[in-house]
């Protein structure tokens, strides 16, 4: 299981990776995001990465780090859920009304948090 965590580090380095260099992918991801009731697959995907981190933790060099993150994965899956479609079509078009640099310094979060994921894992 500590392979899969270390596979879904990589996973968001590389998703950091193309959100640094084309910061537009990420806005194409939004508008995907915000039509209809899609925004729950965001919520759903959460959830799952909250399973598979929560379980793998124990198999993990550093337990209490992966386990946090499935904790919030699960928080955050949990929001999605209970804000509903409108308020968070609001946070994204916040998100879409930032700048370049903004976008390029939140695409850093995702690489930094695969790193930790893989060290920890």
């Amino acid at each position: 299981m500590d392979n899969i965590i270390k596979i879904l580090g990589i996973v968001f380095i590389v998703f950091g990776i193309l959100y640094f260099t084309r910061p537009e992918i990420m806005e194409r991801m939004i508008e995907f995001f915000k039509q209809g009731k899609r925004i729950y697959l965001a919520g759903l995907l959460r959830f799952a990465l909250a399973i598979i981190f929560l379980i793998g933790a124990r198999e993990c060099h550093r337990f209490w780090i992966i386990f946090t993150l499935g904790i919030l994965f699960l928080i955050g899956g949990v929001l999605i859920f209970v804000l509903g479609p409108e308020k968070i079509r609001r946070i994204f078009d916040w998100y879409q009304s930032q700048s370049l640099l903004f976008f390029r310094i939140i695409a850093v979060v995702p690489m930094v948090l695969g790193v930790v994921i893989i060290f920890s894992a």
